[in-house]
C-alpha cells in the first residue's frame, strides 16, 4: 500500500471512530429517567430499597406492597395486606428479613417477612389525631414518625423478631406542631447515634437524640416541603414534593450544618414523596398528589433517575 493510501485509510478510520464517539454517550453521562409500573396500585407513598436491585413500593390505600427491580424494570403485588391497612413510608431490614411499613392516618405499624411477604407484626401507636409517616432502621430496631404529634415510635428487633413498641416525647424544634404535617421522613446515622427527621412545616431537617428525645435544626439547610428523605454518609438526599423536586445536600461531620449541591428534577415527577437507592439509582415514588388527597390518577409508578 502506498503513503498516499495509507493516510487516506487512516483519516478514513479516524473519521469513524470520530462519528462513533459522537452518536455513543459520553463516559460516565446520565441514563434517561424512567418509570416502572405498579400494576392495579390504587396510589404510592413509599418505596424501600431491597436486596441488590429490588426495591419495595405500597400501595397508600391499600397497604399491600409491590416488589419490583430497577434493571428488569417491573414490578408485581408481593404483600396482600389485610383490609383497612395503609401505606407510607417504609424500609426494609435485610439482616431480619422484615419489612417494616407505616400505616398512615390508621395510626398503625406493621411488619411483613421480606422472604414470602406473610404478615409478621402490627402496632397500634395512636389513635386520631396521627399519621405514621414514615420509618427509618437501626440496628437495634425501627422507628416511625407521627406527622400530627411530637413524638417517635419505636419497634425493637431481637434475633430477627419485631418487640414491644415504645413512644419517645420529643423536645426541641422537632416537637413543633405547625402545620398539617409535622416530622416526616426520617433516616438514623450509621451507628443509630442520632435520627434525622424531617420537619414538613418547618421546611427543615432536626437532629434528634433516639435516648433524650432533644433536637436541634440542621442549620443553613432550607427544603421547603420536604417529605422523605435518604442519608447516605453524610450525602442527605431530600424529596420536596410539591416543588416535584430532589435535592442533594452535603451535611458537615457532627451533622449541625448543610448545604444544598444539586437540585434534580424531570417531567415524570407528579408530586414524589418518597425515595429509595436501588441498583445504583435513585427510586422515587410518585404520589400524585396533585390530582388529590386521597389521589384519584388511573395508574402509578416509580421514578427512576441517577444520582
Amino acid at each position: 500500500m502506498t503513503a498516499f493510501r495509507k493516510a487516506s485509510a487512516l483519516a478514513a478510520a479516524l473519521a469513524a471512530v470520530a462519528a462513533l464517539a459522537l452518536l455513543a454517550p459520553p463516559a460516565g453521562a446520565a441514563t434517561a429517567d424512567f418509570t416502572i409500573a405498579l400494576p392495579g396500585a390504587t396510589g404510592t407513598e413509599g418505596v424501600a430499597e431491597g436486596a441488590g436491585s429490588t426495591f419495595y413500593a405500597g400501595d397508600l390505600l391499600t397497604g399491600d406492597v409491590y416488589r419490583g427491580d430497577v434493571h428488569q424494570r417491573t414490578a408485581t403485588k408481593f404483600v396482600d395486606a389485610p383490609a383497612g391497612r395503609f401505606a407510607t413510608g417504609m424500609k426494609a431490614d435485610l439482616r431480619d428479613h422484615l419489612l417494616f411499613v407505616a400505616g398512615g392516618p390508621t395510626g398503625q405499624g406493621y411488619a411483613y417477612s421480606t422472604v414470602t411477604g406473610a404478615p409478621v407484626a402490627s402496632y397500634s401507636f395512636a389513635t386520631a389525631p396521627t399519621f405514621i409517616n414514615d420509618v427509618a432502621l437501626t440496628d437495634a430496631g425501627a422507628w416511625f414518625t407521627d406527622s400530627a404529634r411530637s413524638v417517635l415510635y419505636f419497634v425493637p428487633v431481637r434475633r430477627g423478631t419485631p418487640g414491644a413498641s415504645s413512644t419517645l416525647q420529643l423536645s426541641g424544634p422537632a416537637a413543633a406542631l405547625g402545620g398539617a404535617f409535622n416530622n416526616n421522613g426520617i433516616q438514623a446515622t450509621a451507628d443509630g447515634s442520632r435520627l434525622l427527621v424531617a420537619h414538613t412545616a418547618q421546611g427543615a431537617v432536626n437532629v434528634v437524640n433516639p435516648r433524650t428525645g432533644a433536637s436541634r435544626a440542621i442549620r443553613g439547610l432550607s427544603v421547603p416541603n420536604v417529605d422523605g428523605i435518604l442519608l447516605e454518609g453524610r450525602t442527605l438526599w431530600v424529596v420536596r414534593n410539591n416543588d416535584n423536586l430532589v435535592v442533594k445536600a452535603q451535611l458537615s461531620g457532627d451533622l449541625r450544618s448543610g448545604t444544598v449541591r444539586r437540585t434534580i428534577t424531570t417531567s415524570l415527577f407528579e408530586t414524589p414523596t418518597t425515595l429509595a437507592l436501588s441498583g445504583g439509582h435513585l427510586v422515587v415514588a410518585n404520589a400524585k398528589f396533585d390530582t388529590g388527597f386521597p389521589p384519584t390518577a388511573t395508574h402509578y409508578e416509580v421514578v427512576v433517575i441517577d444520582r
